[in-house]
């Protein structure tokens, strides 16, 4: 055996009797342990508490929670054995997938538990991945942990751990909860979506974790604002006094003071002070601390992390009706379809394998969110009538064409005869009458003289346009 050979299957001998991952990833002392701002239990919790205290970040995350992701339609179809679709879907056309109308999988899909609608499992999930980047399902699998679930909860991210191990990668998950239970969960009871973290492979990654700071500053701000209004209505200072006070004298002095100039209704009031006292402003004024634009400055910040345009938070500055409807088919192509696919791929590949053979050639899939235009159906039906002629011009039946590109099967409408004192129309050269079959390639032999190239799509385009559908079959 060659030495590289040899080299190769004692590395993979070690692997496999090590560890079941090729690298360890568990840190030796504390699971992750990796210390990073953002990471902790209580950094987690802050996230989530993060869309409370700005009002920027509550509209984009509700937003990005409430969209196709969570109200979106959903699908079970079927598939072949080999996993690929049944019947593939065109990128803007016709769905002729075959649909799988009852199954326990989708009915816990859109009732999850008895509490809860799909719609509302899914809006507080995407809420925990906008903030905090993760979003974990625990199934209840009954007794025995392994069987069909039964029930889905959400449940928060900062309540759970993730038990790293050295040799599965990973042994389950700790949830803690609110008076400071822990609970044990195997891996088969818990799903979990993320964005992957690159400091932190079993933990996920939002935005809010680089918005810490500015979402602070920009809470902080209204605070100082709102403080403002209410303590005195004009800026601080210092009253300077000769001599030092006795309790009495400053008690009675911040008393009267307070009296006097504290709430919005005594601001302005003209300021008296005894014994030699001096009153020193502020050196910052509000105009120059500039609250507006560090307020407006935060909101740009928290918009260009999440990538949302304005148009889509309500602020008409600079928006008309073309770049709004441009700024929506932005948002559903760079936020909502990424999303649901993030999402689909989670829910077959390791929703649907939970219920065992039962989900096997089946399929998740949502509802396309684009919105659709009138002319959307008329380039459809013009792409479907150029493929039908184009199939039966190669020699395909044409009933078998309609179907393959989702048109309804048609009988042929024949053309009305002349009267008897009606002259016949003109014809070509030869005195051949055109068939009133519809154009089978099937039987060449009635086709003769029926030039199906030029004829088959205006055929297709006359029986829509001109209602000559005699039967659907």
């Amino acid at each position: 055996m060659p030495r590289t050979s040899a080299v190769t299957e004692l590395v993979r001998s070690i692997r496999n009797i090590a560890a079941n991952s090729p690298v360890p990833f568990a840190d030796r002392w504390s699971g992750t342990g990796n210390g990073l701002y953002g990471s902790g239990v209580q950094d987690r919790q802050s996230q989530i508490q993060a869309m409370n205290g700005q009002s920027t970040l509550f509209a984009i995350v509700q937003l990005l929670s409430t969209g196709s992701q969570a109200y979106g339609g959903w699908k079970m179809y079927r598939t072949d054995q080999d996993g690929r679709v049944r019947y593939a879907r065109t990128d803007k056309g016709s769905d002729q997938r075959l649909e799988v109308l009852r199954h326990q999988a989708l009915k816990l899909w859109n009732k999850p538990n008895p509490f809860m609608t799909g719609e509302h499992f899914r809006e507080i999930g995407w809420q925990h991945m906008e903030l905090v980047g993760e979003w974990y399902w625990v199934l209840n699998r009954g007794p025995s942990g392994t069987g069909v679930p039964l029930e889905m909860w959400p449940v928060s991210p900062a309540r759970m751990e993730p038990v790293p191990d050295k040799k599965k990668f990973l042994a389950g998950w700790v949830y803690t909860g609110p008076n400071g239970e822990q609970v044990p969960l195997l891996t088969d009871e818990v799903i979990q979506v993320k964005y992957p973290n690159p400091g932190d492979i079993y933990r996920g990654l939002s935005a809010v974790q680089s918005l810490l700071a500015d979402i602070d500053a920009t809470k902080y701000s209204a605070q100082w604002s709102r403080n403002f209004f209410l303590n005195s209505a004009v800026p601080g200072g210092i009253v300077t006094f000769g001599k030092r006070l006795t309790d009495d004298e400053f008690n009675e002095f911040t008393a009267r003071w307070r009296e006097q100039h504290q709430g919005v209704a005594r601001g302005h009031r003209v300021g008296v002070l005894e014994q030699g006292a001096t009153w020193t402003p502020n050196t910052y004024t509000v105009k120059d601390m500039q609250f507006y634009e560090l307020r407006t400055l935060g909101r740009d910040i928290v918009r260009e992390a999440y990538r949302v345009h304005q148009a889509m938070l309500g602020q008409s500055t600079d928006v008309n009706r073309a770049n709004a409807e441009t700024a929506e088919e932005v948002h559903i192509a760079w936020h909502e379809i990424p999303r649901l696919n993030r999402l689909k791929t989670i829910a077959n590949g390791f929703y649907l394998p939970m219920f065992g053979s039962t989900a096997d050639e089946r399929e998740m899939d949502y509802d396309d969110p684009r919105p659709s235009s009138a002319n959307d159906a008329n380039d459809e039906l013009t792409a479907k009538s150029n493929a039908v002629s184009v199939l039966v011009a190669a020699g395909y039946d044409a009933m078998d064409a309609l179907e393959v590109v989702g048109l309804p099967a048609m009988r042929w409408n024949a053309p009305a005869a002349p009267a008897a004192n009606e002259p016949k129309p003109s014809t070509a050269s030869d005195d051949k009458t055109k068939p009133t079959d519809p154009p089978r390639l099937a039987h060449p032999e009635i086709h003769d003289n029926y030039d199906l190239e030029k004829n088959v799509a205006s055929w297709v385009r006359e029986v829509f346009e001109h209602g000559k559908i005699e039967e659907l079959v």
